[in-house]
């Protein structure tokens, strides 16, 4: 009888990583049967999708609040196909707060865990390790700082290195990428990310266009480019777009060369900084939330002075933050224009953007996350 593994990602980053880790994994053993909760990326990679995570990923309490009964009917499903299915293994990737209650389900049920991508329990919440040690038999983790963490709470943790290593290179020229998407290769370009998520688009999108209008009135030969994330339906977003009066082009399913044929970034903080950073292209880092969640936020958060995943890793502030109130259109539009006219610049961030690379690489002939579960899956 073939092995089965179920796979739970909730987010559009996860979706990405859970999707590469079950291409790898069916290149190894076809029979594998994959099943769980994702997008696009897992069903295009032969993953059994019994939700759609897609509705699921919001942030912020006041959002998940408002999400409950969607949240709480994806989870009810799941638990009942751990029951039902008894899968060989549960991989959970990231989206802590619904993944962890997964997991004390399947500990029940005596079915062992991988947690891939950990929870950022060295920013917040920090507690929330003791539980992972309860439930949870194996970190997978992509940064390196986050291995001693695991070992010293006695679970047992692998550094797999980081998936975005493999796939954020362009694919073709900076020229070629622009011509496609209708903008000219001679005109400097700024790349807008403005979140994967729709609740993110809602508070994101408009101090973007602002603040790139206010770049615009002040060079009329910028233009600029919106990667699409996925997930996101371009629909929704067109027409705000087509509003703003921009040279602006929407590029659907192709992030990395929309990114790597610019010049400067605006990113909202997440994954999307990390996907920047590591094509070296000088950004600038937003983010609104609800305002409870900010507060509470300030609350709970210690010891960590930046959101930016790219200023966590170098444990200072490489990009400029702008959060909250803080995220207003003539601020943005001021630290684009530093990465823009002072070359300088552009070229220490560009530096300190590039040694980020070195640090994510795994050691030589380390276990990538496929590795780690076909050892588990062995036992």
């Amino acid at each position: 009888m073939a092995a089965s593994v179920m796979i739970v990602a909730g987010e559009a980053s996860g979706d990405q990583y859970a999707a590469r880790l079950a291409r790898r994994l069916h290149a190894r053993m076809p029979d594998l049967d994959l099943f769980g909760m994702g997008g696009d990326a897992m069903r295009g990679a032969g993953v059994e999708l019994l939700v759609d995570s897609t509705e699921l990923a919001v942030v912020g309490l006041v959002e998940v609040a408002r999400h409950y009964p969607r949240l709480k009917g994806a989870l009810d499903r799941l638990r009942a196909a751990l029951r039902a299915r008894r899968p060989d293994l549960l991989v959970l990737v990231d989206y802590p707060d619904f993944n962890l209650r997964l997991a004390r389900t399947a500990k029940a049920l005596g079915i062992p865990v991988l947690y891939y991508v950990s929870p950022q329990v060295w920013a917040w919440r920090r507690g929330r390790v003791k539980t992972i040690a309860q439930r949870v038999d194996h970190m997978a983790v992509i940064f390196p700082f986050e291995v001693e963490i695991y070992r010293a709470a006695g679970v047992p943790v692998t550094f797999t290195g980081h998936p975005l290593l493999e796939t954020t290179r362009p694919t073709r020229p900076r020229a070629e990428t622009l011509r496609h998407w209708g903008l000219d290769p001679d005109r400097r370009t700024v790349a807008l990310l403005p979140g994967s998520r729709h609740s993110e688009i809602q508070r994101l999108l408009r101090p973007a266009l602002d603040a790139a209008r206010l770049l615009h009135e002040r060079d009329r030969e910028l233009q600029f480019i919106l990667p699409l994330a996925p997930g996101l339906d371009a629909e929704l977003i067109a027409p705000r777009l087509m509003a703003a009066g921009l040279p602006l082009a929407l590029a659907r399913d192709d992030t990395v060369n929309a990114v790597a044929a610019s010049e400067a970034a605006l990113t909202a903080s997440g994954t999307a900084t990390l996907v920047v950073g590591l094509l070296e292209v000088p950004l600038v880092i937003y983010y609104k939330v609800a305002w409870p969640t900010y507060l509470l936020g300030r609350l709970l958060v210690r010891g960590v002075r930046h959101i930016g995943m790219v200023n966590v890793l170098a444990g200072r502030a490489i990009a400029p933050e702008f959060i909250q109130h803080r995220a207003r259109a003539r601020r943005l539009a001021a630290a684009l224009e530093e990465l823009l006219n002072r070359p300088h610049a552009a070229t220490v961030q560009r530096r300190a953007l590039a040694e980020l690379r070195a640090m994510l690489h795994r050691p030589e002939s380390g276990p990538d996350v496929d590795d780690v579960v076909l050892a588990l899956l062995a036992r």
